[in-house]
């Protein structure tokens, strides 16, 4: 087991090669909402780094033979092990990482989703037959292209999701029948453990992975090995594509920050819109690289809409992310605070108008609305990971899609109207991942490709297109006469 009791508070191993090791100094797990001490978590080192690589080699040769119907059984063996530790793992899920317990069980919900769509998706790794006599020289032969698991894959993965963004990591890979050395976020390490442990209890090879809470020194170890064959990070821009120069000749995978932006246009029903832009503004704080940062609204409802977003924003409850009534609580450290009250600051002095909230205490920042914020101000230009949202007027259509487009980011956007020329024109030319209409980018499936382009990512994530990453297609032409 990955828990045993020390004194009144729980301490954690890692989790090396299927096995669970202490370590000490183990390092604190402190409530980003109360600062109370929650676990002791056992850090990794270097020599851990080693282990866990050398042991994912070796655990490759088990892993790649795995059949598809038994890794299918692993994933659907995880799903229904999730689904019954639901409340456990959304109580943890809200103490390390403040994440109001109502969205604490629909993230593992999500999880439950994520690992038995994976199963799914472990029967369609599909073969391709290549015809050969498109050309006369081919006449007599038969192609095959079928792919193969791509090797140790190394997975980094942040604090906002520490149950389902694990998932996306562990679930492609055992999918395609890849071993893992996880780094889960230091703030967020518990779900992770836990989620490790119920894999444990399945068929997937034990030394096929390893949970290892790492200094980034200790990381930089394994980004840089050449024996892992695949990164997998999620997180924040700067760290993601640092690691990028250092991954060598690695496949890599990054899905970084946004600043999503959303048109309402004219004929935008705005109860509706207004509902989802505060869910998609102020769930979790605003800390999701999808969570709606820039509203662009049609000057024709730009007042009415602002008449609704205002109170409904002011409605908002913010507190103890265990109390049911809470929509939102503490950001992840006192430190992401400062840098929300510096950048509220800096609009204020450009002549930005604070329409409500505005209020940031040592843990928590009240949910906010900022209008005539200009392009280049950070609240609009950087990832605020914030309960923060800014509103802007537009009025024509080109004028949004090119506000949306401003800037070095890339994630989703989303476009509320039911003007199909409209939709059209912005699915051709935002320059998002994905575009999601009739509601706010913060929508998203499980299952469904998701990743960014500029400086919002590399690759994509989502089951199928997750497991194609970690596969490598291999060709077969057969001279069959």
């Amino acid at each position: 087991m990955a828990q045993i009791d020390v004194s009144q508070t729980p301490s954690y191993a890692l989790l090396l090669a299927g096995a669970w090791q202490h370590r000490e100094p183990a390092y604190e797990v402190r409530s980003p909402y109360s600062n109370a001490v929650i676990a002791r978590v056992s850090r990794a080192n270097a020599a851990d780094v080693e282990s866990a690589i050398a042991a994912a080699v070796a655990a490759f040769e088990q892993t790649r033979q795995l059949p598809a119907y038994l890794r299918a059984q692993v994933l659907r063996d995880i799903s229904a092990a999730v689904a019954a530790r639901a409340e456990e793992l959304a109580v943890t899920i809200a103490q390390e990482a403040a994440k109001p317990i109502k969205h604490a069980r629909a993230e593992v919900q999500r999880c439950v989703f994520t690992f038995a769509w994976a199963a799914e998706e472990t029967g369609r790794i599909a073969a391709e037959l290549l015809p050969m006599d498109v050309l006369a020289a081919g006449v007599g032969r038969q192609g095959l292209v079928k792919r193969f698991p791509i090797g140790p894959v190394a997975a980094i993965t942040p604090f906002n999701f520490p149950l389902n963004l694990v998932a996306h990591k562990l679930a492609p890979a055992i999918a395609a029948g890849c071993p893992v050395v996880l780094k889960p976020a230091s703030q967020t390490p518990i779900s992770s453990l836990k989620l490790a442990e119920i894999i444990l209890a399945t068929d997937w090879p034990a030394a096929g992975l390893s949970v290892l809470s790492l200094a980034s020194s200790d990381a930089a170890l394994l980004v840089r090995d050449e024996r892992i064959k695949a990164l997998t990070f999620t997180g924040s821009p700067a760290v993601g594509w640092a690691l990028k120069s250092q991954a060598g000749r690695k496949r890599v995978m990054l899905e970084l920050g946004g600043n999503a932006g959303v048109i309402i246009h004219h004929d935008a029903p705005i109860e509706q819109a207004v509902a989802r832009v505060v869910a998609g503004g102020f769930a979790f704080a605003g800390q999701s690289c999808i969570s709606v940062q820039r509203v662009f609204v049609h000057e024709s409802i730009y007042e009415a809409f602002l008449e609704q977003l205002i109170p409904a924003v002011e409605r908002l409850h913010v507190g103890d992310p265990l109390d049911e009534a809470s929509d939102l609580s503490a950001l992840i450290t006192p430190a992401d605070c400062e840098r929300v009250a510096a950048w509220l600051a800096e609009a204020r002095a450009a002549g930005a108008q604070i329409r409500t909230g505005g209020v940031v205490d040592e843990r928590t920042v009240r949910p906010t609305v900022i209008t005539d914020a200009h392009a280049d101000l950070k609240v609009n230009c950087q990832e605020l990971f914030a309960p923060v949202i800014t509103v802007q007027p537009y009025t024509h259509e080109r004028e949004a899609l090119d506000a949306v487009n401003q800037g070095d980011f890339g994630l989703q956007a989303g476009l509320f109207t039911n003007d199909l020329r409209f939709i059209w024109q912005a699915y051709e030319t935002l320059e998002v991942g994905g575009l999601i209409v009739n509601d706010v980018p913060t929508w998203r499936a499980d299952h469904m490709p998701y990743g960014g382009v500029k400086q919002s990512g590399f690759g994509r994530e989502g089951l199928r297109y997750a497991i194609e990453e970690l596969t490598e297609p291999r060709l077969l032409v057969l001279g069959v006469g």
